[in-house]
């Protein structure tokens, strides 16, 4: 009989706890006697270069991957599970990747924000929430009211980044901020005022 994959995107804003439940999916896995293997972009080494760290220091290692070419090539073909964490850093062929892996009967994990700090669609995480078996939204708290959070505010000296500003910049509680639709801001770009 064949493996049944699966494809599970894990979404939200920052400080929603998408990296802790990549983690937890992971050693659910593992205790199942499961291959897991767990990738991350190279890019994004906040915290450390070869672990997924979350916010509260919770550690699992990982493989630091520079794309979805060199992610495809890490994968070992007796995986049984793979994680790809901040999904959102990778070009939009890692949704091929994460449906094919699937279609082999691999089990994928792809955690990522669903939006960037303009609250717009991010990256490849639209096309992955499409074609997703399974969704699990985490929402934050809202840093300002206390109230359920679904967005993350970028701060740029003390204030909201205009809209302008670069889609990525990796950063953590220096540069963002968990914030509620009533409390989330944007500063417009010169002369249009703020929303």
């Amino acid at each position: 009989m064949k493996k049944l994959g699966q494809l599970t995107v894990v979404c939200g804003s920052m400080y929603a706890g998408k990296s802790e439940e990549l983690i937890r999916l992971a050693r659910r896995a593992l205790y199942a006697k499961k291959k897991v293997q767990v990738f991350k972009p190279a890019i994004d080494s906040r915290y450390d270069d070869e672990m997924v760290v979350t916010h509260m220091g919770v550690k699992h290692p990982s493989v630091p991957v520079k794309g979805v070419e060199e992610l495809r090539k890490a994968i070992d073909k007796d995986t049984d599970y793979v994680c790809i964490e901040e999904v959102q850093f990778f070009d939009r062929s890692v949704v091929e990747l994460a449906s094919e892996l699937a279609d082999r009967g691999v089990e994928v994990v792809c955690a990522g924000l669903d939006q960037d700090f303009r609250r717009q669609p991010f990256g490849p995480m639209p096309d992955l929430l499409a074609v997703a078996d399974d969704v699990i939204k985490l929402r934050a708290i809202c840093i300002k009211c206390g109230r359920p959070a679904s967005h993350t505010q970028r701060i740029v000296e003390g204030k909201p980044a205009a809209w302008d500003e670069p889609i990525v910049l990796i950063g953590a509680t220096e540069s963002y901020e968990a914030r509620c639709r009533a409390c989330h801001q944007i500063k417009k770009p010169k002369g249009r005022g703020s929303r």
